[in-house]
């Protein structure tokens, strides 16, 4: 990362790729599946993107920070809102999400799929 001129750049995307769980890299290691950000047409920072699974326990880790409590320490209807948002956001597409969020939450694989449910109106 080149620094100078650029640092505002990076300080603006920086949230954005920490939020995503993602790792500012510079450009010139960037891998084939990392993606390269330009600015004023000069290449300044690469982002090497999360797997799936990570993003998960990241968002879930957000959540918890943002709420101030662990996720199973909150109410039933916290919890269902936590599981609408996730589901949103394609948490439950990625392998073992179900038993992920359960864990999270501190319920059963059986109680994240009644909430699922639930909310589809089933």
């Amino acid at each position: 990362m080149t620094g100078g001129a650029d640092e505002p750049f990076i300080a603006a995307v920086k949230p954005l790729v920490d939020a995503i769980g993602g790792v500012l890299v510079p450009p010139d290691e960037a891998g084939r599946d990392d993606v390269v950000l330009s600015w004023e047409g000069a290449e300044v920072v690469a982002v090497r993107l999360p797997q799936l699974a990570d993003s998960l326990d990241h968002i879930l880790a957000a959540m918890e920070r943002r709420r101030g409590v662990p996720l199973a320490e909150l109410d039933r209807k916290s919890k269902q809102e936590v599981v609408r948002n996730l589901e949103a956001r394609g948490a439950f597409s990625v392998r073992h999400g179900v038993e992920t969020v359960a864990s999270a939450l501190g319920v059963s694989r059986f109680t994240v799929y009644n909430y699922l449910n639930r909310e589809k109106g089933l």
